[in-house]
């Protein structure tokens, strides 16, 4: 991939060539920093100078990013992490590929000696092996914790869909597929109970009326209350 780091009034800016990019386009993330895909169609003299352009709004957005930053674990070769059934282990090796494993109940992460722990792709490398860890918690849990939860309340649905979704907890299809994101394996039991249960009353009333919250609240107790508590965890930290 054709990669080129400038800086930019102070801030360093990732400049890549994107085969799928149809215009230019700019991200901000946390521990990735600035990066802009830059289509076949403009040169990198062009991008920059559009990323000129922009450069005070990037800058906002970075100080929100920052505070962002701030909320993330910060992965280090002591951190105790451990999911439901893997904990993480932090390793640095020889070889020379940053790579992580996940079996036997661990989050195998080797850094090569050439990285620094706190480096922005050694912390990225350990948050997707931590997102495969759930994954694969999440496919054992989460199905059959629907059809029992379906079985006792008497709902009917058609097929549960694990996925990485960071924008919210599940959602519930009009043909009443229930897709639920592999990030409810941070929350409690009652509160994984509490979405499923959100997801499996959109089989039967598909809006937020004042029925739907009255057979939520008969079949998950006090419905508000454990939506509110549900609201206080953030998908994208951890």
């Amino acid at each position: 991939m054709e990669e080129e780091v400038l800086d930019i009034k102070g801030v360093d800016v990732a400049f890549f060539r994107s085969n799928r990019a149809k215009r230019l386009n700019i991200t901000i993330k946390p521990f990735t920093g600035v990066r802009v895909s830059v289509p076949h169609s403009v040169s990198f003299k062009k991008a920059k100078q559009a990323t000129e352009e922009r450069i005070d709004w990037i800058k906002s957005h970075l100080s929100k990013m920052q505070k962002a930053e701030d909320l993330f674990t910060v992965f280090n070769l002591d951190t105790k992490f451990q999911t439901r059934t893997h904990h993480l282990d932090m390793k640095v090796s020889d070889t020379d590929t940053l790579k992580s494993v996940v079996r036997n109940n661990k989050i195998n992460v080797s850094i090569p000696k050439s990285n620094k722990v706190e480096d922005a792709e050694v912390q990225n490398e350990v948050r997707k092996a931590i997102e495969r860890a759930w994954r694969k918690e999440a496919k054992e849990y989460l199905p059959k914790r629907v059809e029992e939860l379906a079985s006792k309340h008497k709902f009917d649905y058609k097929k549960v869909a694990v996925k990485n979704s960071k924008t919210r907890w599940g959602s519930c299809s009009f043909d009443n597929n229930i897709n639920l994101s592999l990030h409810l394996m941070r929350l409690p039991n009652y509160l994984v109970d509490y979405v499923i249960l959100h997801e499996l009353v959109h089989t039967k009333i598909k809006n937020h009326s004042k029925d739907f919250w009255q057979l939520l609240d008969i079949v998950s107790g006090n419905a508000k209350k454990l939506d509110r508590e549900v609201k206080d965890y953030r998908i994208q930290i951890y």
